[in-house]
């Protein structure tokens, strides 16, 4: 929800998703019916679970929206903003030279082909990828852990989950096993089924009748009306691509990192791919940076991903399915989730990230005793997010991350005076737009006395060098004796420039 309120849609996504109300609670059980009948209701609307401790860390508080329910969204302001959106389309190949790259398309309704070219592409074609296997990228992790049926169904339930909605309930059985996720806790559901293709079992054999035969036995509820809407196979797989750039190709989403959906990643780190990847190639093409800077997608992505499909594998039991038993492992798949599930728990290292000298401590007393900082090392330090606070900037209520986004930005302490002229000159000398803003009551923005040089961990006289995407390239934690001199090398490792 950050990186949308960075493009404006916040509001429109959280409107696709209004129709689903806020839910938590992960069950076990014979039926769902059993389970749901053994909780007593509560009154009133819920709220978004630690919807408090998330408000410290991001300007956006999360939101509940399915992906048929965003994707329109998502297609409308591609639109808008002059996409050409193409549905019914089939990429028959791509080839890349020393120019560009060219990709050879097909309207299935029409049978006609074209070819589109670009200076890059971004392969952005699922966990199947088949632009990663005609590049045979080599991929490692687990493997699959499990086959199942991604079963979308209407059936109203409302008079048997109102007040008490939830969010996940597994329910094992002789004939069946598989779990229920809730969509709206009202009419709107999706069932993974279990099948074991070593015992015989294939997708096909569960026909629509069959299928809503196996829902009236999970849900306990025999006569219930049930109206199929899609069933469709998946497997419960972590894959993750071991090369993500391919001179001018460049892997993004599923095709980068395949993984169960129990962490809630696979969106959230595919969308992160290309907000990491944009500026750079934006940087680039307005030659900004040196092609080197396109190399740190590969170093500062995969570890990312890797941390996420491995979490995310790791709270599900043999089958795939998430681990919803109240036992060790359980509550150790809790504790594993928490640091990644609002999407900021990594920081990247690369040659684009400005190492600096933490001793002799490890820089452990710069850090605010704040959940950002302690759980999320969202501190200042250079690689990581930059910190949100709320601050008064011409005369409105904004987060620091709203003066972020458009270009560099340097942002500096009470007494950083020095750093926007240093700033100013840097500007001029690369050509590059860097902007510059100060803390403090006389400053660009305001709030209260050292709360910024706390969280950014920098003295009044000090300053963060933060990236288009947010994250910090450089940092200086005192007033520099030659703050030009510091920022234009700082500004040129963090493009790869000479």
């Amino acid at each position: 929800m950050e990186l949308f309120r960075r493009l404006g849609i916040e509001d429109r996504v959280r409107e696709a998703g209004a129709s689903i109300s806020a839910s938590m609670g992960m069950f076990y059980g014979h039926s769902l019916r059993e389970v749901i009948e053994s909780k007593p209701r509560k009154e009133g609307p819920r709220k978004i679970p630690l919807a408090g401790i998330a408000a410290s860390i991001s300007p956006a508080v999360g939101t509940f929206v399915t992906q048929d329910m965003i994707e329109p969204v998502l297609v409308d302001v591609a639109k808008e903003r002059g996409g050409d959106v193409r549905f019914y389309t089939d990429c028959l190949g791509v080839e890349q030279d020393g120019d560009g790259v060219t990709a050879t398309l097909k309207d299935r309704e029409t049978g006609a082909t074209s070819k589109i070219r670009a200076d890059y592409l971004i392969a952005a074609d699922g966990a199947g990828s088949p632009i990663r296997t005609r590049l045979n990228v080599p991929t490692t992790g687990r493997g699959t852990m499990g086959y199942l049926l991604n079963i979308l169904f209407h059936a109203d339930l409302q008079s048997l989950v109102q007040g008490r909605e939830f969010s996940l309930c597994m329910v094992e059985r002789p004939e069946v096993c598989g779990l229920f996720t809730s969509i709206n806790n009202s009419d709107r559901w999706v069932f993974h089924l279990s099948y074991d293709p070593s015992k015989g079992e294939k997708a096909t054999d569960f026909s629509p009748e069959k299928c809503k035969e196996l829902l009236r036995l999970a849900l306990g509820m025999p006569e219930v009306e049930i109206d199929i809407q899609s069933i469709l196979p998946w497997e419960a797989a972590v894959r993750i691509a071991e090369v993500l750039e391919h001179e001018r190709i460049f892997l993004a989403g599923d095709a980068v990192h395949q993984m169960p959906p129990w962490a809630g990643q696979g969106a959230n780190s595919g969308i992160a791919d290309v907000h990491n990847l944009a500026w750079k190639l934006a940087a680039v093409l307005k030659g900004h940076a040196s092609k080197g800077l396109l190399e740190t997608y590969d170093v500062e992505r995969i570890p990312v991903g890797r941390v996420a499909a491995e979490v995310s594998a790791s709270v599900a039991d043999e089958r795939g399915i998430i681990l919803t038993k109240r036992n060790l492992a359980f509550v150790m798949g809790l504790l594993r989730r928490a640091p990644i599930i609002s999407g900021h728990g990594y920081s990247y290292t690369s040659k684009a990230i400005c190492v600096e000298d933490t001793s002799p401590l490890g820089g452990i007393t710069w850090r605010p005793w704040t959940v950002p900082s302690l759980f999320l090392s969202i501190d200042g330090r250079p690689g990581s997010r930059a910190p949100h606070l709320w601050i008064e900037h011409q005369g409105k209520r904004v987060s620091t991350l709203d003066l972020c986004g458009k270009s560099f930005v340097l942002l500096a302490g009470a007494e950083g005076a020095p750093w926007s002229e240093a700033t100013k000159k840097v500007s001029s000398a690369l050509g590059i737009d860097v902007a510059v803003y100060c803390a403090g009551p006389r400053g660009d923005f305001v709030c209260p006395q050292g709360e910024f040089e706390s969280a950014a961990g920098i003295s009044s006289r000090g300053a963060i060098l933060v990236r288009p995407d947010d994250f910090v390239a450089w940092r200086q934690r005192r007033q520099s004796s030659d703050p030009q001199a510091e920022l234009e090398q700082a500004m040129k490792q963090a493009l790869c420039l000479p």
